[in-house]
């Protein structure tokens, strides 16, 4: 709560660069209406993609992984699940569904989040209950070493301070003083440094981001996973997080970084909904869609594992049918052999470590 406590005494103005974004957004906004009135069946195709996509990706970004073949039976069936992995993928589309269903019907209340974070952790026993322990988070590094990348709040502590920051974000949003979709970003940064649980915090943020668009009409995330996104960026991710919580706990920190980001990765949920509306096919042609979005969606090289991470569902074998449909076209290039080979799109300077 500490950007809130920042913005509630000073906010007067954003940066250039996050009135660029604020500008996009609101432009995509106003002609969302014109997209969600296409075809009927290609929105259910984007949901069901969206579901799938933000029930694993934002599980991944966790470490938590499911076999690839049981994607579609953990997420839309009720199969007998095999580990704890499974739980947590399967709880969190049931978070997902209550957000969907419910939208802005649902407050951005303590009830809620304890809500979110239990269904989110498959009803483990601390599910829905806030640490017992101090807990920082930690990076590890490949060598063995690690560092404190972030020092949380103490467990004593955390409730009172996510109850504060929920009433400053409920105040915030009555005075309209602060752009509301930077002010969903702020109380995303603000929870993540709160750190009010043991474990799914993260995912627990993702969510609310969910639910804070749909409050503020901002409803993309129906049919672009934004945890897939996130997961894309990753990298910039805990990069902002990093810079952005620095000196926090003293408020002497930059929010705008993360701010940012949070922003950015709305305008790229728009983008992509927008372009993808504009080229889905029908039932029969959606997975090859899927895998070609995926494809360009790749900067660089990219692997098989990648493009079966970013198309869940879908089966290898449809993905290298896909691959040679697009090679033989000449848009994309393999460059070795075997299932391991780094691919790449046509026109994309090789990177050579």
């Amino acid at each position: 709560m500490m950007t809130l406590r920042l913005f509630s005494g000073t906010f007067e103005s954003v940066p250039a660069s996050t009135a660029w974004y604020l500008s996009d957004i609101a432009e995509a906004k106003g002609k969302q209406d014109l997209f969600t009135r296409q075809s009927p069946q290609r929105l259910r195709l984007l949901r069901e993609h969206a579901l799938i996509e933000s029930a694993v990706s934002s599980n991944r970004i966790e470490g938590v992984e499911v076999d690839q073949s049981r994607v579609g039976t953990i997420v839309f069936g009720e199969p007998l699940l095999r580990d704890r992995d499974e739980e947590e993928v399967q709880g969190y589309r049931r978070a997902l569904d209550l957000i969907h269903e419910q939208g802005v019907k649902l407050s951005i209340s303590e009830e809620t989040i304890l809500t979110l974070q239990r269904l989110a952790r498959g009803e483990i026993w601390d599910a829905g209950k806030y640490k017992e322990k101090d807990s920082d988070i930690i990076e590890n590094y490949p060598d063995g070493r690690s560092r404190v990348r972030f020092k949380t709040v103490p467990a004593v502590a955390a409730p009172d301070y996510l109850r504060e920051l929920i009433e400053l974000y409920d105040v915030a949003v009555k005075d309209r003083k602060i752009p509301h979709v930077v002010l969903t970003a702020a109380f995303n940064l603000d929870f993540l440094c709160i750190h009010p649980f043991r474990d799914g915090n993260g995912r627990v943020s993702r969510l609310l981001l969910l639910l804070q668009s749909y409050h503020l009409g901002l409803e993309v995330g129906r049919y672009i996973s934004p945890e897939r996104l996130i997961e894309q960026n990753k990298e910039r991710y805990y990069e902002t997080l990093e810079q952005s919580s620095h000196g926090w706990h003293e408020g002497k920190h930059d929010p705008w970084p993360y701010i940012n980001y949070i922003l950015f990765i709305i305008k790229t949920a728009y983008r992509e909904f927008e372009n993808r509306l504009g080229r889905i096919k029908t039932p029969r042609g959606a997975k090859t869609e899927m895998i070609q979005t995926a494809v360009n969606g790749f900067t660089g090289e990219f692997t098989m594992t990648q493009l079966e991470r970013a198309c869940p569902g879908v089966s290898r074998e449809m993905i290298r049918r896909v691959l040679r449909q697009l090679q033989q076209s000449g848009r994309v290039e393999c460059l070795g052999r075997g299932p391991g080979a780094p691919w790449r799109k046509k026109g994309t300077a090789s990177k050579k470590g």
